[in-house]
């Protein structure tokens, strides 16, 4: 049977694996209609960085060709952000004055970068890197100036200092957080990590913030909480993201710092989901791709029909990264405390590292750096919540080893 006409308000990864998972084996809407605020259809921002720094095309980034969308039925407009929904004769309206009727609506408007809040995040040359009109703007502004400080040290600043460092540019990167990549990597990861980029030509500055960025009409320095100044040509703010929720905080729906969300993936209007970076579950938001993508399994299952009882968990999520071509693995808890013990393992020559963090004989936590292939491995033994005493001697050493002493 039918069930009407399904509209999604955004077009990124996250909103293109949702319609992949409801394309397969077919869905019960009549009419499928996807909207984008960008120009462009969904396409891989991870590769972004990879395009900034000269390894990748664009042609590279595209998820599916028109094709594909044609194939399945699928109608896209792009370019025409939707502006309002008007929840009582459910429909939506766009910048452009489009008006489309939906019996079910999802939510995938993304995040947008956190402003920064200091005195001079308005001056010239104060950028950010989030898709591909920024891209294009750091790669043209790469040729015609030297400097540049990226501000944030999570894996969005990381990567956009890596590529502009790989444009010829001298790169710092300011970062709060005494460890880059502290949700992601414990205090040794974090450490490699560093190591390895400055080797690369990376000026990495940890535990300071910037309190004010210096110019009259454009930025020339960042000045920071330690009473330093950096000189710069470029600023690029990479220093945490902001739910895209201002839609649905408009329609009235229940939005706190994202829109809330079941872990169905529904909103408190029962027509209308969300899901990816504008979303929030128990207070959680979520800045990843692999959530999201995990997120569009669940509420593909959850609106065909096929598993009513689907529903996400982010517990135990692995975050999977590539910095700068270095992979990265975490899941679940990476830092030690008073209920864990550690099996840590790590080739210096190599520049390979793993810790485990168990608790009473089960896998808790991983953290894998440098070699990443056993990651899946260790975030199935997390989830299953095994006891792993007999596998403790091999355990660091991966799958096949602990397989081989069983």
């Amino acid at each position: 049977m039918s069930s009407g006409t399904l509209v999604i308000c955004g077009h990124g990864m996250v909103a293109q694996r949702l319609l992949e998972h409801l394309c397969e084996g077919g869905h019960p809407f009549s009419r499928v209609v996807v909207l984008g605020a960008e120009s462009e259809p969904a396409y891989n921002r991870v590769l972004l960085s990879s395009v900034l720094a000269g390894d990748a095309t664009l042609d590279q980034l595209r998820l599916r060709d028109d094709a594909w969308f044609d194939a399945n039925g699928v109608e896209r407009y792009y370019g025409d952000p939707v502006t309002t929904i008007d929840r009582t004769y459910q429909q939506i309206i766009t910048a452009a004055g489009r008006e489309l009727a939906y019996d079910t609506l999802v939510l995938a408007t993304g995040a947008r970068p956190a402003p920064l809040g200091i005195p001079g995040d308005d001056l010239e040359g104060v950028l950010t890197f989030r898709d591909l009109r920024d891209t294009h703007q750091l790669i043209e502004l790469s040729q015609r100036h030297g400097r540049a400080v990226v501000i944030g040290g999570g894996f969005l600043g990381l990567e956009a200092a890596e590529g502009l460092r790989c444009r010829g540019m001298a790169v710092t990167v300011l970062h709060r957080n005494p460890h880059l990549l502290n949700r992601q990597l414990d205090t040794t990861g974090s450490k490699l990590l560093a190591a390895s980029l400055m080797q690369r030509g990376l000026s990495i500055r940890t535990g300071v913030r910037p309190c004010a960025l210096l110019g009259k009409r454009r930025v020339r320095a960042v000045q920071l909480d330690d009473s330093n100044l950096v000189s710069t040509d470029l600023v690029i703010t990479a220093a945490g993201i902001t739910p895209n929720a201002g839609l649905a905080i408009t329609a009235g729906l229940d939005c706190g710092r994202g829109i809330r969300v079941s872990r169905q993936l529904r909103t408190s209007d029962p027509a209308i989901f969300a899901l990816g970076e504008c979303c929030e579950i128990d207070g959680q938001t979520f800045g990843l791709v692999d959530p999201g993508y995990e997120q569009a399994r669940v509420l593909a299952q959850v609106l065909k029909g096929s598993d009513q009882g689907a529903v996400f968990r982010s517990t135990t999520q692995p975050t999977r990264l590539k910095i700068s071509g270095i992979p990265i693995f975490s899941c679940g808890q990476t830092r030690p405390d008073e209920n864990t013990e550690s099996i840590v393992w790590q080739d210096h020559g190599q520049n390979r590292y793993c810790r485990l963090l168990l608790r009473d004989g089960r896998l808790v936590g991983s953290v894998l750096f440098g070699e990443t292939r056993d990651g899946p491995w260790y975030a199935e033994q997390i989830h299953k919540g095994n006891d792993l005493t007999p596998w403790r001697a091999t355990l660091a050493f991966g799958r096949d080893y602990c397989e081989q002493a069983a």
